[in-house]
């Protein structure tokens, strides 16, 4: 149930800085007129920050047709003066609840494969200006299980207005379309890249190598880019690190409540495993007869890909950020953290939310019911508590703690965490947000996009007239750390954000909360698996060790390193 769940609310993130759907493009200004190395773009003008906005820029060919399961190649050129204002089509996706459509809707397949487009976030400023700005790039690579979101779910103006930065909201190929290991794509691959499982982190280096040859003529400097996503998308951040082929192509790395896990390419393609959507599963289901090629699997329609996958809610099955031996270490992502030579060893940022595992708890059944049908609220709040408290510190111990402590070990000083703290939602009606939701998972997303829309209806009960000033201020503050980072390699600001020290009583992590709840400020705490286990099980607000086996087995069951480590206590 629990991963029903988190595929579930993984989508949910996506909604955060979303632009209405359905909304009329705005009118293109002349004054947003740039050219880039495949013609003449026309954006217009945000009408709220002065910003200057592009959108459905292509950075790569389609990959249609033979194209489809290849590395992106560079777009062509078109004549003419290209309009910017309209969104960019959807990667292909299964529709839910998420996107707000009648329940008659869910589980439809939307969006096309030409869908490698990607917007930019410039402060307003001349051509001429653009040309000799040099502003820090920020590629934000969203997130959604790396099945679903897209571009025009995130709204840069506000962080490149305020705080002098180019933004870069990237799209990239999702689910099958974007990771599939077969031996008969890699048998037809044309180039080197081609081998890749991994098709949706080749979009990212593509955007990447755009971003070093045109993001000048929108104000960017492309000698200092700052990746930087959230879960799936600091899933694909933490790969960006480890990938040879991004080597060069960025100088800074922001992982917000992302993984640095892997799969095994004998794992993802079916050799190994007897999962229901590795590559070979999926293939035979898509060729019936003994000849799968790699042009028999291209010549296959959308629809029949997506018929022949589970798209409900098990379809976290698909193999994703698999460690092909292309753009991946065979080895595995945290396999060439302790060596700075073998990765992308930039500076570095990682963090994870307080409560990451409410957003999840909220929508389970099992730990939530709903007053009215309508109000969640915890059914054992101890429990509840728990089964978010546990899993979060598991969370941070697997995402922040221990790589940051082999990056630093391995001779990489440069590296930040952080903890985002704020859960100042309050109550409305029928349910406490500060205690259902509390600081979950995305909810730091508002905070450094300046943008606060995260949560739909629920957005003017989180996200109020009386929380507003302290809110707003600590937004400004994230996002002045985060902008400072992507200028100079180091966060700095007032209260200073020190780097993480490999010594056990030193400053490891900046907390982000409101001064109401302290502030931010430095703080002494490493998360370690050992630890919260030990915690765990001492834990007398649970009662019973049913209940403490029944939190264990929910992190084991996502964490096989930790089988055995409840001491048989849960057998």
């Amino acid at each position: 149930m629990i991963r029903r769940i988190v595929l579930a609310l993984a989508a949910l993130v996506l909604s955060a800085c979303a632009h209405q759907a359905g909304a009329p493009a705005p009118s293109s200004d002349l004054a947003t007129e740039r050219t880039v190395s495949t013609g003449v773009l026309r954006g217009f003008v945000d009408a709220t920050t002065g910003a200057y906005v592009w959108r459905s820029i292509p950075f790569a060919t389609p990959p249609v047709g033979d194209l489809r399961w290849r590395a992106p190649r560079p777009p062509a050129p078109w004549s003419g003066v290209r309009a910017a204002t309209a969104e960019a089509p959807w990667c292909p996706q299964v529709l839910s609840a998420l996107d707000g459509v009648g329940k008659g809707q869910w589980g439809k397949l939307v969006g096309q494969e030409d869908c490698l487009y990607l917007n930019v976030y410039a402060p307003a400023m001349t051509a001429d200006a653009a040309a000799a700005a040099r502003l820090p790039v920020m590629m934000w690579i969203h997130g959604g299980s790396n099945v679903w979101g897209r571009a025009a779910q995130y709204d840069g103006a506000t962080l490149a207005a305020k705080q002098n930065v180019i933004v870069v909201i990237v799209q990239y190929r999702l689910g099958p379309m974007g990771w599939l290991a077969h031996p008969a794509l890699r048998e037809s691959a044309v180039t080197p890249d081609d081998a890749s499982a991994n098709f949706a982190l080749l979009d990212h280096v593509r955007a990447l190598e755009w971003i070093r040859t045109d993001i000048a003529a929108f104000g960017g400097d492309p000698g200092r880019v700052t990746i930087f996503g959230e879960s799936a998308g600091g899933h694909n951040v933490a790969a960006l690190l480890a990938s040879p082929r991004a080597n060069g192509l960025f100088h800074r790395a922001i992982v917000q409540s992302g993984s640095f896990r892997s799969e095994p390419l004998e794992q993802a393609e079916g050799v190994d495993s007897d999962a229901k959507d590795t590559g070979r599963a999926i293939a035979t289901r898509l060729v019936r007869d003994a000849s799968v090629t790699g042009a028999a699997l291209r010549a296959v329609p959308l629809s029949a890909i997506y018929g022949a996958i589970n798209t409900g809610p098990e379809r976290e099955s698909l193999p994703r950020v698999i460690a092909d031996g292309v753009t991946l270490p065979r080895e595995g992502i945290e396999s060439v953290l302790s060596d700075p030579a073998k990765y992308n060893a930039v500076p570095t940022i990682l963090g994870t939310n307080r409560d990451e595992m409410k957003l999840f708890n909220a929508l389970n059944p099992q730990l939530s019911r709903r007053a009215l049908g309508v109000f969640p609220q915890p059914r054992h709040k101890a429990l509840y508590e728990a089964m978010s408290h546990y899993p979060t510190r598991n969370w941070r111990a697997t995402a922040v703690d221990g790589p940051a402590a082999v990056m630093v070990a391995g001779g990489n000083p440069n590296v930040w965490t952080y903890r985002f703290d704020w859960d100042e939602q309050g109550a409305f009606l029928l349910t406490d947000l500060s205690e259902v939701l509390g600081a979950a998972h995305s909810m730091e997303i508002p905070f450094v996009f300046g943008h606060f829309k995260l949560l739909g209806a629920f957005d003017r009960f989180a996200f109020t007239h009386a929380n507003a000033p302290a809110r707003l201020a600590l937004s400004d503050l994230m996002m002045g750390y985060w902008a400072r980072f992507a200028a100079t390699g180091d966060p700095g600001g007032a209260p200073a954000w020190i780097r993480y020290a490999a010594t056990p009583d030193a400053p490891s992590a900046m907390v982000f909360d409101t001064p109401h709840s302290g502030g931010a400020r430095m703080i002494v705490d490493r998360e370690t698996q050992p630890r919260l286990i030990t915690d765990l099980f001492a834990d007398e607000t649970l009662k019973t060790d049913a209940r403490r086996c029944a939190v264990f087995t929910s992190m084991a069951d996502w964490n096989p390193e930790m089988v055995g480590m409840d001491g048989g206590r849960c057998r």
